[in-house]
């Protein structure tokens, strides 16, 4: 007689009030047990509708303001904190480090499991911000449960690096330490300015945990930007997604160097947006590329007025999807749709 497999236990969320979340076990590495953290905002009707949200590079989810946006328009929100990241990051371990993106496979699937089988839900569109939005669209390019995915959102999707002109020549040496050094660091990292254009204490709006998401970022291993490198000189020549594609980005980047300039808020900081419009139109035969005016580089974490479009925006589109279960929920135009979104 087969044993019953107990129900899956979801706690009360211990960063968001109102959400919850449940571990997803991985294993043991080298650093300490692997786990990821699966969160979830659940409306009070069942709709067969879900979102899995996978966050950017030192980052984790926070952004409570689009699961209640989603939640309020029908679907179902999960946001999955990967392994060394966030929720998920332990005590000794290196933050945010991997030497392969496909190590990321074993969370995306469990989560897939849970939310589809588990909750139930026919429908399940990927959205991804940032190095999220670069791991879903390998993910869905090959991984094992790509064809369970109806549709495909990213914001800001990190298809090629962006550094000053002289650390540009640095990212090759970089990534040839990554396979012989893998835990070596670059200890410059990231801009100070980006987390500034965020938080409350300084120039922006929101109050997060800065353990798990420093203003002064995480070490940068050599590991992880070889893994990174890898996977953009796939996406860059191509791929054949046929699924929906959406992707926003801001109207503009500019470089976080200088002092503060109060245009950071209105900028793409953090990567080209041209790099974005670039690659994102080679995804696949349905791609629609928008250009969000005064968008930042999470552009959900925009100013109020921007970040209402680019939520409508994004609930719009995913509106005109026929989503018929996940094998015919693939309708659309085959041809790439570039367009902006202004405001005042």
């Amino acid at each position: 007689m087969s044993k019953s497999i107990p129900p899956r236990e979801w706690q009360p969320d211990q960063a968001l009030d109102g959400f919850d979340a449940t571990t997803i076990e991985l294993g043991d590495a080298n650093d300490g047990p692997l786990v990821a953290t699966l969160v979830r905002k659940k409306g009070e009707e069942a709709t067969g509708r879900a979102v899995l949200y996978l966050h950017g590079f030192i980052d984790y989810f926070f952004q409570s303001h689009v699961a209640h946006a989603f939640v309020d328009r029908g679907w179902d929100f999960y946001a999955l904190d990967l392994r060394r990241y966030g929720r998920s990051l332990k005590a000794g371990q290196r933050p945010n480090y991997i030497t392969d993106v496909a190590e990321y496979d074993a969370e995306i699937e469990s989560a897939i499991e849970i939310i589809k089988s588990e909750d139930r839900h026919d429908v399940l569109v990927m959205m991804g911000h940032s190095t999220g939005g670069l791991t879903a669209s390998f993910y869905l390019h090959r991984g094992a449960r790509k064809e369970t995915i109806d549709a495909l959102v990213l914001n800001s999707p990190f298809f090629a690096f962006s550094v000053p002109s002289v650390r540009r020549y640095l990212l090759p040496i970089a990534g040839a330490l990554g396979a012989l050094a893998p835990w070596g660091y670059d200890p410059i990292g990231i801009s100070e300015h980006y987390g500034q254009s965020l938080l409350s204490e300084y120039h922006g709006e929101w109050t997060y945990d800065v353990r798990w998401k420093p203003v002064k970022g995480f070490p940068v291993y050599y590991g992880w930007v070889r893994a990174i490198r890898r996977v953009q000189s796939v996406v860059a020549r191509g791929l054949s997604l046929e699924l929906p594609v959406l992707v926003l980005h801001s109207g503009r980047s500019m470089p976080a160097t200088g002092d503060w300039k109060d245009a950071f808020l209105r900028s793409d900081i953090v990567l080209e947006v041209d790099d974005m419009r670039r690659v994102g139109q080679k995804l696949g035969p349905n791609v629609t590329v928008v250009s969000i005016d005064g968008g930042m580089h999470d552009i959900f974490l925009s100013g109020p007025e921007v970040r209402r479009v680019a939520i409508e925006t994004t609930l719009n589109w995913l509106n005109r999807q026929s989503f018929a279960g996940a094998s015919s929920g693939r309708a659309g135009n085959s041809k790439t749709r570039e367009t902006g979104v202004k405001h005042e």
